[in-house]
């Protein structure tokens, strides 16, 4: 979607008001559409299926067809009405596309994936084509399934949707880190010029513009807003595997303020990953998405030029021998 990840672009649109409605295998469409609400003047955004990581483009164009005439009722039914792989139901379960209308949860709706193959068997395929209805291969009694944690939900939705609409994962984080004295982004940004603290949030962006001499602009995010953090050169080297492999940071730092332009100036930053990674129970990297506009998550920029030394360049005399006893070591250049 740009710059900024689809998760802080549905993220900005519900704090303006914008009812954003989840996946669902009877409503969504490839694309993102627009919904009519109880409102004539606004309308709800409904999130497309391009949005299932995993889902295919002619899958879902099946599903979409075959529910042209009648909403599925059940998974059984969308899946030998449209006729998808047994593999793309799993992967709209896990993006939790059932729910919506089907009022499955994602493991009741794997668990009713469980019992399918690829292709429907054909005599129950000719009783179904027979009763103008879905005839069941298997009568399967019903199981009650262990619901979910809602902070494990939270981890499902970012791992296969990329967002999600219910908590923001700090806020299962807050009451550790009101512990630590860590205020929120908000509490940041509203703090007065000089102000001594320390925040901490999800890393949205980082960028090193060519021009900037080597200061580095980091925005954070947590369950009540963005903080913009800068980090000077030397901060930036001595902080680099943080700044660079974590997904979750807390920063301590001076507020400078300049009229309405806030940032936080970086002074110490520490790795809570580990934090993140507590979300939902499980000792796995929380799957944080990434808009382009975060540099170095999609790898480091072009050197800019005009970071270059002005002057005439030094030749390089390359001996044609030397490769025989060098040691090749390949390098990420992160200028």
């Amino acid at each position: 979607m740009g710059f900024y990840a689809p998760a802080q672009i549905v993220r900005d649109a519900r704090d303006h008001g914008v009812e954003v409605r989840p996946v669902c295998v009877n409503a969504s469409r490839w694309d993102c559409t627009l919904e009519p609400t109880g409102d004539d003047s606004r309308f709800a955004v409904r999130l497309g299926l391009r949005m299932v990581k995993g889902l295919a483009n002619a899958d879902a164009a099946a599903i979409v067809a075959a529910r042209a005439d009648q909403p599925f009722a059940s998974v059984d039914d969308l899946w030998r009405r449209a006729g998808v792989p047994a593999a793309s139901l799993v992967e709209l379960a896990e993006a939790d596309a059932f729910q919506p209308s089907l009022k499955l949860a994602r493991r009741e709706a794997l668990w009713a994936i469980k019992a399918l193959r690829d292709e429907p068997l054909p005599l129950f395929a000719a009783a179904s084509a027979r009763e103008y209805q879905t005839v069941a291969e298997l009568n399967e009694p019903a199981v009650a399934l262990r619901p979910m944690t809602s902070g494990g939900e939270v981890v499902e939705d970012y791992g296969h949707v990329g967002l999600t609409l219910r908590s923001h994962p700090l806020s299962f984080l807050r009451a550790d880190l009101g512990k630590r004295r860590i205020v929120t982004c908000r509490e940041a940004m509203q703090s007065r010029d000089g102000t001594w603290l320390e925040a901490a949030g999800l890393i949205l962006v980082r960028q090193r513009p060519g021009s900037a001499k080597g200061v580095m602009f980091i925005t954070i995010e947590d369950e009540t807003g963005i903080a913009n953090l800068v980090v000077w050169l030397k901060t930036f080297e001595q902080y680099r595997r943080v700044v660079l492999g974590a997904g979750m940071i807390g920063v301590y730092g001076r507020i400078q303020r300049e009229g309405d332009v806030v940032h936080l100036v970086a002074h110490r930053l520490i790795d809570l990953s580990a934090e993140l990674a507590s979300v939902g129970d499980r000792d796995a990297v929380f799957p944080l998405p990434h808009g382009r506009g975060d540099e170095f998550h999609h790898g480091s920029p072009a050197p800019d030029p005009r970071g270059f030394p002005k002057g005439p360049r030094a030749r390089d005399i390359v001996d044609p021998y030397l490769h025989l006893d060098a040691i090749k070591v390949k390098t990420r250049d992160f200028r």
